[in-house]
């Protein structure tokens, strides 16, 4: 059977899943997995992990994890990737020959489609095949998007030029909010405006929120067309999502990622006319204390669209309030396990409160455009995966909304646990399920790869 490279570019990394086809439409069949990180501050590192190969001494000698100085970029990322898997394949098809055991043919010629996770799709609602004109599309969509639309096309780049004979396909995380109701995609401006140059809320981690949804039916029990919840995709970017039947109503990012729940370097939702006084270099009126910047002729300054983006993108967030972007970091030291690992001040305290507090503006937005009908509240994400302290937290406070008691020995116990779905709640008080997805971007676009036979 033929594979499928799943492809996810981040701002400063790669990750890329390699899946084996199956008959008659099945899941497709992971095979192996790449992790590259800090791309943008070298040295890189690569993992190149084996999980589905027949024969102990090919999947030991497939995990790998090491410093690469010759990964300078995402293109050198995803070239470094298919040079390792080219050597693994033929290291796979002479050990296939010496056991003469079937073991899957790894071959770059059998990669029938390349998978690439697109953070914004604009008006595209379903995946579309790169051709020029799809290219330039999502080039021109870039700036709505400046962590990762860039580093995918750079990706896509790479892609068709090193596997000429392979299919690139763009999967959005825009498309899996295409059903939102007018009132919620809209923002309080000129129609006329706003439909001429595409300003509405399109809305992120779709891909996420599509294999959430599933997995948590299948998880249930329920027909996805028939549940309600709602989502958490916690992580260096996060988001909040209400689902009701199977389908997006509302999410907490915007036109661009920006809006929404801070993340490890965006700002989240602020008043819009913040960053002009965060960045203005004018004096401070005197008349007014010192503390408000003037709008006097000759006093204020302007700040131009790209330094406010980059501003917002790339320099607030957790790195702003606490001075890194490693959530484990703030949770160590906003929760001290002894008096030595105290920290000197309150940073990361305030971090984490203020992310815990816009959470639950979220959510109870969103109990309520649910009217209550909640089959479950549900972590994933990095943070959401793997955050203790923020589970409980969320859990406690959601509690008065019918929610399940977080068991903390359930909860901290998830890291231990096996499936794709925890149950973190205390099942014996009933109440709505609290969960813990553990989300794939890259296993859901192979999954809908599968299931188009044109792909």
């Amino acid at each position: 059977m033929s594979l499928i490279l799943a492809v996810n570019a981040g701002s400063s990394s790669l990750k890329i899943s390699l899946f084996q086809r199956q008959a008659n439409r099945q899941p497709p069949r992971l095979v192996l997995t790449s992790s590259t990180s800090s791309i943008s501050s070298p040295p890189a590192k690569f993992g190149f992990k084996v999980v589905d190969v027949p024969g102990p001494e090919l999947t030991s000698s497939g995990h790998k994890e090491s410093t690469e100085a010759d990964i300078r970029d995402h293109e050198s990322a995803f070239g470094h990737f298919i040079d390792k898997l080219a050597r693994y394949a033929e290291d796979l098809k002479q050990a296939t020959q010496a056991a003469g055991e079937d073991r899957p043919n790894l071959d770059l010629g059998q990669i029938r489609s390349v998978c690439h996770r697109v953070v914004h799709g604009g008006e595209y609602a379903e995946p579309v095949v790169i051709t020029e004109e799809t290219y330039h599309h999502i080039e021109r969509l870039s700036d709505l998007a400046p962590l990762h639309n860039g580093a995918a096309l750079r990706v896509i780049r790479a892609a068709i030029s090193i596997l000429p004979n392979s299919r690139s396909i763009a999967f959005f995380d825009t498309a899996f909010h295409k059903h939102l109701p007018a009132h919620v995609a809209a923002y309080a401006i000129d129609q006329n405006v706003a439909r001429k140059r595409g300003l509405r809320k399109y809305g992120f981690h779709g891909l996420s929120y599509a294999f959430i949804t599933r997995s948590v039916a299948q998880y249930l029990g329920e027909d996805p067309s028939k549940f309600n919840i709602i989502a958490l995709h916690i992580g260096s970017g996060a988001s909040a999502c209400a689902i009701r039947g199977g389908k997006s109503i509302d999410t907490s990012m915007g036109l661009t990622p920006l809006s929404g729940l801070p993340g490890a370097t965006r700002a989240g939702d602020i008043d819009p006319s913040l960053i002009f006084h965060y960045t203005s270099q004018a004096q401070m009126d005197v008349e007014n204390g010192g503390r408000i910047l003037s709008h006097k002729e000759g006093v204020a300054t302007e700040v131009h669209i790209s330094d406010a983006e980059r501003i917002l993108n790339t320099e607030m967030g957790w790195k702003a309030l606490a001075g890194t972007t490693d959530f484990g970091e703030i949770v160590r030291k906003a929760f001290p396990r002894s008096v030595l690992e105290k920290s000197d001040d309150d940073k990361c305290m305030l971090a984490f409160d203020l992310l815990l507090d816009r959470i639950l503006h979220f959510v109870g937005a969103y109990f309520l455009a649910l009217r209550g009908h909640v089959h479950a509240l549900v972590f994933a994400g990095g943070v959401g995966e793997h955050s203790v302290e923020l589970r409980s937290r969320v859990g406690k406070a959601v509690g008065c909304l019918g929610f399940a008691a977080v068991d903390d020995g359930m909860n901290e116990g998830v890291d231990e646990r096996k499936g794709v779905v925890v149950d973190i709640g205390d099942g014996g008080q009933g109440g709505k399920r609290v969960l813990v997805c553990r989300t794939d971007e890259q296993g859901e676009m192979a999954r809908e790869c599968s299931m188009v036979e044109d792909f």
